[in-house]
């Protein structure tokens, strides 16, 4: 069993992997926490980009001669297989970790194998403690690497009376610019943001992760793909300009479903073959209904703005339910007030991380 001072360590761990957020796809988030053989911290680190060092190297390396005969705290189990790094089970070997506490282990058929490794060479390995907080924060990566499809977020942006447009279709802005500035910080924290042909014609947007105040733009800029069955995104679109990539994907390269349109799910195949492991769905409601009738969402952050209007564009259209019973039922999450709306952050009921 874990001790009080373990405990405290692995909710460290999980603060530290949090800082890792949008930058270290395809890999996971994950941070830890090394105490010495009295239980005193010594080392802590977290993995902040894909290809630099892991959470454990990082420690370690702070740690020094501290981390023999002590205790590594990982959000995550340690990896044991080379990649662009080596193996973190023979760095912990081999700083002489004589302990090894684990949030949750690594369902990656590649990289996992970290505990029997440790165990087998006279580790003492614990696991599960914190696990649903360490799962909690490493969700997105974890379900798609479960699942082999990204994991894929819903925003919407709306009227309390469920309105993404006033009848005359003018929609800019239905929310406030903290809300905005909001939804490019999250923007900032997944691989790809998704949106139709549809909104690019309308809108014009760019998809990039930016300052509203300055326009500066972010370091790291996520995949801008446009869902586009004909090919019909204009070549001066402003989501084609060099700021960030972009996939235009269309039916002819990704497949067609039934319907003509572009395969949903092949979709979401190819983009895990492309790195994303997480992914911001803001196209319009039609794009949205189609992600929700086949079942490809897996959260939905909504920003509501006090405002009514009556007539105008439902934030959603056909989602698949015909009756009542058939309604998608959520699980709210999270309630903030985001400057004079509120944000709102639930999950489908039927996902499980």
């Amino acid at each position: 069993m874990a001790s009080t001072a373990e405990d405290d360590a692995m909710r460290r761990a999980i603060a530290l992997a949090a800082r890792g957020l949008g930058t270290t796809s395809p890999n996971p988030v994950v941070g830890c926490v090394i105490l010495d053989k009295d239980g005193r911290v010594v080392g802590e680190g977290f993995h902040a980009y894909a290809g630099g060092p892991h959470a454990e190297i990082v420690a370690l390396a702070q740690a020094g001669d501290g981390a023999r005969g002590g205790t590594a705290i990982v959000s995550l189990e340690p990896c044991n297989h080379t990649g662009r790094t080596g193996p973190c089970t023979v760095a912990l070997r081999s700083a002489g970790i004589a302990r090894v506490v684990v949030g949750v282990r690594d369902p990656n058929p590649v990289a996992g194998g970290g505990v029997e490794a440790l165990r087998s060479s006279g580790v003492d390995v614990e696991t599960g403690v914190r696990a649903i907080e360490a799962a909690t924060g490493n969700s997105a990566w974890l379900m798609a690497v479960r699942r082999e499809r990204p994991y894929l977020v819903w925003k919407l942006a709306a009227t309390l009376d469920g309105r993404s447009a006033a009848a005359d279709g003018t929609s800019m802005w239905i929310t406030s610019e903290e809300s905005r500035m909001d939804v490019h910080a999250l923007r900032g924290t997944v691989d790809a943001v998704i949106a139709g042909v549809g909104t690019v014609l309308a809108d014009d947007p760019r998809l990039t992760v930016r300052n509203l105040r300055d326009g500066t733009l972010a370091i790291r800029q996520p995949l801008r793909v446009v869902v586009d069955t004909e090919g019909r995104t204009p070549k001066d679109a402003r989501v084609r300009d060099a700021a960030a990539p972009t996939w235009v994907a269309t039916a002819a390269e990704v497949g067609a479903a039934s319907d003509g349109k572009v395969d949903l799910d092949a979709l979401m195949l190819a983009l895990y073959g492309r790195g994303v492991r997480s992914a911001l769905l803001e196209g319009g409601p039609t794009l949205a209904g189609a992600f929700l009738s086949a079942r490809l969402v897996d959260k939905v952050i909504a920003y509501l703005a006090p405002k009514l209007l009556g007539e105008g564009l439902a934030a959603l259209g056909a989602a698949g339910v015909a009756t009542l019973a058939e309604s998608i039922e959520l699980e709210i999450i999270e309630l903030t007030q985001v400057g004079p709306d509120v944000r709102v952050t639930a999950v489908p009921k039927e996902v499980e991380i």
